[in-house]
């Protein structure tokens, strides 16, 4: 019985040992197809569909990463763990079972809220709340604190205190008159000439008046440009309460005089803050985009001509 045991254990050694030497045999071939491949694929990336990916994380996962190494494999030991890893995540992943989280606050809501709180800068959240109550909304509090403060507004009375410039210019817009310059450069005999164009726009109608234009403006010219746009008959701030200039220096102090005694209020906007004044900016933008920058001018006449036509385009 012992000698019958001794054979098997011997035959199944020689059998072992055949088998571990074919395995190796087909280690080294495999091994040397893979460097090949990989020379071949040199500088090359190469795409894994997610089917692929998993199944060889799965085939990795048990493999030593010193075997990985030496097997050289097309994909590094690295993105196959990476691959693993995002495996194990994905089977922990149960964001389709979420349901959708609190609602947002409708649009109707966020409106009156706003709107009652623009058009009365002292209300409260507890007064804008029993407001909405009135018209058949329950908010709480916190959900008007949360829609004032994404939409930019103070809390009362802070709110009350400053005047934002939306409220202002919805308060005057049919009296409002916003007033800028924009320069063209001109050709003469003298060379290349800068002229400067001073323009006033009513805001309520989007009319401009180009009130007129020049090489030098300087105190005197801006004083007889101002004596015009007041002028009692057909001057362009007639029934205008309030001027929004910038800071540009052309806009003195006697300037500034001229306008406010015939009875428009000068308002000059902050230091480098071009938004305050934007439908003057964007009439420049668009007369410079549209006219001025696809022509050459020779003489003031060219350039008084093409903006006319513009102007009535």
């Amino acid at each position: 019985m012992n000698s019958a045991s001794s054979a098997l254990s011997f035959v199944l050694m020689i059998f072992a040992g055949w088998v571990n030497r074919q395995q190796l045999i087909v280690f080294d071939y495999l091994k040397a197809e893979n460097r090949m491949l990989r020379q071949r694929l040199r500088g090359r990336r190469l795409g894994f569909t997610d089917a692929e990916r998993a199944l060889l994380a799965r085939k990795a996962f048990g493999v030593p990463r010193k075997v990985l190494l030496d097997l050289g494999t097309i994909v590094t030991p690295d993105t196959l763990l990476r691959w693993h890893r995002q495996l194990i995540a994905r089977k922990f992943d149960f964001s389709h079972r979420r349901k959708p989280g609190r609602p947002p606050t409708m649009r109707l809501i966020t409106e009156l809220i706003v709107r009652m709180a623009l058009e009365n800068p002292r209300w409260g959240y507890t007064r804008i709340q029993g407001a909405l109550m009135n018209v058949g909304h329950t908010v709480c509090r916190a959900t008007i604190g949360n829609v004032l403060k994404r939409e930019g507004l103070d809390p009362a009375p802070e709110r009350g205190k400053r005047t934002p410039w939306a409220v202002f210019l919805k308060a005057h817009w049919r009296s409002l008159a916003a007033a800028d310059f924009f320069t063209a450069e001109v050709w003469s005999a003298k060379g290349l000439i800068t002229y400067y164009v001073f323009f006033v726009i009513d805001l309520a109608k989007r009319m401009v008046h180009v009130a007129g234009m020049t090489a030098r403006p300087n105190e005197a010219w801006m004083m007889q440009v101002g004596r015009q746009l007041t002028d009692t008959i057909d001057g362009a701030l007639n029934a205008k309460s309030h001027l929004i200039l910038d800071r540009d220096t052309k806009y003195s102090k006697p300037f500034r005089r001229l306008i406010a005694q015939s009875g428009t209020a000068v308002i000059r906007v902050p230091p480098r803050s071009p938004n305050l004044n934007a439908y003057a900016e964007r009439f420049v933008r668009s007369i410079k985009e549209e006219c001025l920058n696809r022509m050459i001018f020779i003489g003031q006449a060219s350039l008084r001509r093409a903006i006319g036509e513009f102007m009535a385009h």
